[in-house]
């Protein structure tokens, strides 16, 4: 996924010579979580940003959408920026384009603007942390064994994840929450330095153009990725079907996603080859990594309304489930690695074991939703949800690159990621979001049938207080009922898979078809015959 294996030991002959040998790929993996650190807009401080620029919800979690988008549509083209272009020059590029994007964000209210701006952000991210990574994969596997590669990258990638909330709300917290954006500034404005005084321009081959790019293939990609963000993100706001710009914006749909297929299937160099869709298993992945998302899209939807509404917490009491969750994340990524390099095992039994703890923390978090609850109750549930997480994820890549060649890895890579990063997670939100709307609303009703103001007046219990409780009550069983049908999806999900690897499916011959059986008696009955002539 790198530079050629080279002979001798790992060299990386960009630095110069005074930068002590050992010190220089520790170097590039602290430019890894620098870039994965940043963002276009930080979500921990999503509440003060609505309040800041006068903005919806909905319109700040598109700016993620945008940002997941650039990174997603941007890996067909990583390897042919590589082959142009020297490490330092990439690695300057994409420092210097989130330094800029950082201090623009937020100041900037235009919408379509600040998404272009995160999306844009979302490229420099990604190809900074592939520059790093790329350059010191052969110093952290020799061999270029992806079972080694992908669950230390996921170790970055999640956890990135986790200190970046915890950082923003800390900084919130105490300061401002502008001070994120300043805070990635800095750190970029340390990378340029680091580059500028340690890092020269090297090639390891000569330099490749870059002809036979489809790039207007890949905005017409990117705009079909945005448009369904924009479908679920913005659907309950519009009450979905019943608002014309819904119908309006799935006609657009419709029509992109036909120029896409027509593009695809028309030019000599497609953005995404028509033959990543034929490789065996990888329809099956795809749709299955959906599913795991739309499971997944508990943890933003349901868990902060939990926080919220029922338990009341404030930012700083809320983001300390993050620490439960970078332990998971890490036991997770380290048992996908002994699991997949040390011991060798099945990977789908790896992915049933994903599956099992995904499936424990959602029964954990059914069973336990309480206005009661402690918040150090939460961490068993969490640690398993981020365990689960990074099993799933780094075994999904992993599969992912045994089961297609070098030539369309990336591309598969990229429509794998659209799912694994937007579609999968932003459908599942959707859907919570319109069953909360639908549950309250009719819990409230049922139960507020029983609630007799005048019993209430008699029993000298405040009435406000009394509807406070109710309702943090109400929200609790809502919040229930909708685990109870995630549940159901999540185990039948495994059920499927414990099925696909039962014993009796190894073991057992499978039965003929009845044209076989068929045709063995006939051709029985014919040598019987021969042999009385």
């Amino acid at each position: 996924m790198g530079a050629p294996v080279l002979n001798g030991p790992f060299t990386m002959p960009m630095f110069r010579s005074f930068v002590p040998r050992k010190l220089q790929p520790w170097i590039y993996v602290v430019f890894a979580f620098m870039f994965q650190m940043s963002g276009g807009v930080y979500l921990g401080a999503l509440n003060e940003m609505v309040g800041g620029h006068s903005l919806m919800r909905e319109d700040l979690q598109m700016c993620l959408y945008a940002n997941l988008a650039g990174m997603a549509i941007y890996f067909p083209v990583l390897f042919r920026m590589k082959f142009r272009f020297t490490n330092k020059t990439l690695l300057t590029a994409s420092a210097l384009g989130i330094l800029l994007c950082s201090l623009a964000a937020p100041h900037i209210t235009f919408l379509p603007l600040l998404w272009a701006v995160c999306f844009v952000e979302g490229i420099c991210k990604i190809q900074g942390t592939f520059e790093c990574m790329s350059t010191i994969q052969l110093w952290m596997t020799p061999k270029r064994d992806f079972t080694v590669f992908f669950p230390l990258l996921h170790i970055i990638i999640l956890g990135s994840m986790q200190l970046s909330d915890l950082l923003t709300t800390y900084l919130m917290y105490h300061f401002h929450w502008t001070y994120m954006h300043l805070y990635t500034a800095g750190t970029m404005l340390v990378m340029l330095t680091v580059l500028t005084c340690c890092v020269r321009h090297f090639r390891f081959m000569r330099k490749f153009p870059l002809y036979g790019i489809d790039w207007l293939g890949g905005a017409l990609w990117a705009a079909l990725l945005l448009e369904v963000a924009a479908l679920f993100d913005y659907g309950e706001y519009l009450d979905w079907w019943n608002s014309p710009v819904t119908w309006q914006l799935a006609a657009v749909i419709v029509v992109n996603l036909i120029f896409c297929v027509w593009r695809m299937l028309t030019i000599r160099h497609p953005y995404l080859d028509p033959k990543i869709w034929t490789y065996r298993h990888y329809l099956p992945l795809l749709g299955l990594i959906t599913l795991v998302e739309m499971i997944l899209g508990t943890e933003h939807v349901l868990e902060e309304l939990f926080y919220e509404g029922v338990m009341h917490y404030e930012a700083m009491v809320s983001v300390t489930t993050d620490w439960y969750a970078l332990g998971g994340i890490l036991a997770g990524c380290l048992f996908a690695y002994w699991w997949m390099h040390i011991k060798g095992y099945n990977y789908l039994r790896l992915i049933i074991i994903g599956m099992t703890t995904l499936t424990v923390y959602l029964i954990g978090f059914y069973l336990t939703v309480s206005s009661e609850l402690h918040i150090s109750q939460l961490a068993p549930m969490i640690v398993c949800r981020s365990f689960a997480y990074a099993i799933l994820s780094a075994t999904f890549m992993v599969c992912l690159e045994e089961m297609m060649t070098f030539q369309h890895f990336f591309q598969g890579l990229s429509v794998f990621n659209m799912l694994h990063m937007i579609v999968g997670g932003v459908i599942g939100g959707a859907i919570y979001s319109r069953m909360i709307n639908y549950y309250v609303p009719d819990n409230m009703a049922r139960y507020g049938a029983s609630v007799d103001s005048v019993a209430v007046s008699r029993s000298h219990i405040d009435l406000a207080t009394f509807m406070q409780e109710f309702t943090t009550q109400v929200m609790e069983i809502s919040i229930k009922q909708i685990y109870g049908w995630v549940i159901y999806l999540s185990a039948g999900l495994l059920l499927l898979f414990l099925l696909y690897d039962t014993p009796v499916h190894h073991t057992l011959k499978l039965m003929p078809y009845w044209k076989t059986l068929a045709g063995e008696v006939k051709q029985n009955i014919w040598r019987m015959r021969n042999r009385k002539i």
